[in-house]
């Protein structure tokens, strides 16, 4: 995996998981906040640049939009025309908000439209790949289960895209399974939900997924 820069917007633990892994794998990263101080501490662990949406967004060279899928529009009209023709990493989810239901999170979208489809189809010159939307932030980078490497789907319209974000969730510790174009966003969304049940019942928040074959 050839190192490039990383821009990564948001500063929540998906974006500070994520943008730690890209540093250990050798690639400089730039956190886009609107909150800089929530990201003093991991500046200072990282020794990479912290910066504004816009700034994050004009120095990733491919770039991840780590922010709650209720604003992930936004975020992304903020920072046109930067992005346009970039590799964008979509771990979002359309995660809506009032309480979960039985452990089950609301979402915001029907079963026939997903949140990565509408983000591409509002953003079509953007190269979307839907990664990293159904595992916990602190299995982002090299997790260890004794199931061996878990599993995780992606999906996007762009195949150039989509080989360059497999190879770096493979460095990042992944069985990649690539499920096709965007509308497979409207399947791997909501395994979000599912991945939730657990934490939100009974506090168990040390799984994933892991998809078995045959061929």
């Amino acid at each position: 995996m050839s190192t490039q820069k990383i821009g990564v917007l948001g500063s929540g633990i998906v974006a500070q998981k994520l943008g730690a892994g890209f540093v250990r794998e050798g690639h400089a990263v730039m956190l886009g906040t609107r909150h800089p101080q929530k990201l003093a501490e991991w500046q200072a662990k990282t020794g990479e640049q912290v910066g504004t949406f816009a700034e994050a967004a004009a120095f990733g060279e491919l770039l991840v939009l780590a922010v709650t899928g209720r604003v992930a529009q936004d975020v992304l009209q903020q920072v046109e025309p930067a992005i346009r023709g970039k590799v964008v990493i979509d771990p979002t989810n359309p995660i809506a908000e009032g309480k979960p239901v039985a452990g089950v999170l609301p979402f915001f979208t029907d079963p026939n439209r997903s949140l990565h489809e509408m983000l591409q189809a509002t953003f079509p010159e953007v190269r979307l790949v839907k990664a990293f939307s159904h595992i916990g932030a602190p299995f982002m980078y090299r997790p260890d289960f004794p199931g061996g490497p878990p599993s995780l789907f992606i999906c996007g319209n762009d195949a150039t895209a989509k080989s360059q974000v497999s190879d770096i969730c493979a460095h990042f510790g992944f069985d990649v399974i690539d499920m096709g174009p965007a509308e497979a966003a409207r399947a791997i969304e909501p395994l979000c939900r599912l991945w939730c049940i657990p934490g939100l019942t009974d506090r168990q928040w040390e799984h994933a997924f892991k998809w078995l074959r045959r061929y």
